[in-house]
């Protein structure tokens, strides 16, 4: 279905200018990505700008230079989001380094993670909700979209039977050094 509010003329002059400009900014994105992905949303973005910017589009073969400058801009912007979220994940991984440099402080660190990844699913999703996001019996049900008393009845269980696995019957100790693991 088309857009009443965009007219025939107008249409025309965009699909005109797709399919004649279509293949020179297809190779023009894809010499200088690095995944067809990346190529793809060069196109895509380069081509929004087309619709969107339609009237400042100069007629013939001025139009393939505009396009290629749209390119060149949406390139440099898909690189800078590209560096922050490289730089971005160079920190976090830091960060998470020294946390778990810090929760393996703990001489059973090691025990408790491996009797954790044994516990089945459902009993790992509960138990890090209460201890790694810090939520209460209410606020899993929440998430796990249950009643308070099955999400306090799942989380106690699920405490009895990674205590069970650390050969223990205290869950306060096993809770503590789980908590700090991933906070």
């Amino acid at each position: 279905m088309q857009d009443p509010r965009v007219s025939c003329g107008t249409r025309d002059r965009f699909d005109a200018l797709y399919r004649s400009c279509y293949q020179a900014v297809h190779r023009y994105a894809l010499r200088r990505t690095d995944s067809v992905d990346d190529a793809a949303d060069v196109i895509a973005e380069t081509f929004l700008a087309a619709w969107r910017r339609l009237d400042d589009i100069p007629d013939g073969d001025a139009a393939l230079l505009w396009l290629y400058g749209a390119a060149r801009r949406v390139l440099a912007n898909h690189r800078r989001g590209e560096s922050r979220r490289s730089a971005l994940a160079a920190r976090l991984r830091g960060e998470l380094a020294v946390r778990r440099e810090s929760a393996s402080a703990d001489p059973r660190a090691e025990a408790i993670r491996a009797a954790f990844a044994a516990l089945n699913p459902a009993d790992r999703e509960v138990l890090a909700l209460a201890s790694w996001e810090g939520l209460t019996g209410p606020q899993i049900a929440m998430v796990l979209g249950c009643s308070s008393t099955a999400a306090r009845l799942r989380l106690h269980k699920a405490r009895k039977r990674l205590a069970r696995l650390l050969g223990t019957t205290d869950e306060i100790p096993v809770m503590t050094p789980l908590r700090g693991e991933n906070r």
